[in-house]
């Protein structure tokens, strides 16, 4: 199975298509204000409306409020949430969506543990944990944090680049990989150059 790559941060139409033509099965858009990659809900749904298919966009939440969520959801036709902060599994799974739940990583997190406090996710998304970032870090975690047995589809996140993308696709074989600041030439700014090296990295792995 091909691993499937998520470019995160999307803020600007060309890098939604950048994204699309090399080949990325998923593009986040954060609706969350702190971050420098926020996006209105005007320009998501502008973003989404030029994506072409299969590319599948995703709404990423940090803590929000459900009438936050509702009302995104009604402007921004995206089919699947990421939650990105401290959400309940009994909020995330109460928009209808398939939902992504972010796990920040490190030494005493207990991933099989949220795998069953989420057993309804589509993924887990395994992040370094750094003090007041819900993302975006451009921080690597330790690998080997992640157990052998995770009982639901992984997607690997934090730090990675085209330099090390290739290494850890083949060391923690996740189902999918989550890059943003990795592939930016600027906070909230992707390369389309690096987008492509990225998911050439993914691809020579899987080989």
């Amino acid at each position: 199975m091909a691993t499937a790559v998520k470019i995160c941060g999307i803020t600007r139409v060309e890098d939604a298509a950048a994204a699309a033509r090399a080949g990325a099965s998923y593009i986040g858009l954060v609706f969350y204000a702190p971050s420098p990659r926020c996006v209105t809900r005007a320009q998501a749904r502008e973003i989404v409306g030029t994506l072409p298919p299969p590319v599948v966009p995703v709404a990423v939440f940090v803590n929000p409020g459900e009438a936050e969520v509702r009302a995104t959801l009604a402007e921004v036709p995206v089919p699947v949430l990421q939650f990105s902060g401290s959400e309940s599994p009994g909020f995330c799974r109460g928009f209808e969506r398939p939902y992504i739940k972010a796990v920040h990583m490190k030494s005493g997190v207990d991933l099989l543990q949220y795998a069953r406090d989420y057993h309804d996710a589509k993924a887990l998304l395994l992040d370094a944990s750094v003090e007041g970032l819900h993302g975006g870090s451009g921080v690597p975690f330790d690998w080997d944090l992640i157990p052998r047995a995770v009982p639901l589809p992984v997607i690997l996140s934090g730090g990675l680049t085209v330099a090390n993308v290739r290494d850890a696709v083949r060391r923690t074989r996740p189902d999918g990989v989550d890059v943003s600041s990795g592939v930016e030439s600027a906070k909230g700014v992707k390369d389309a150059a690096k987008i492509a090296a990225f998911i050439t990295g993914v691809r020579d792995a899987d080989g």
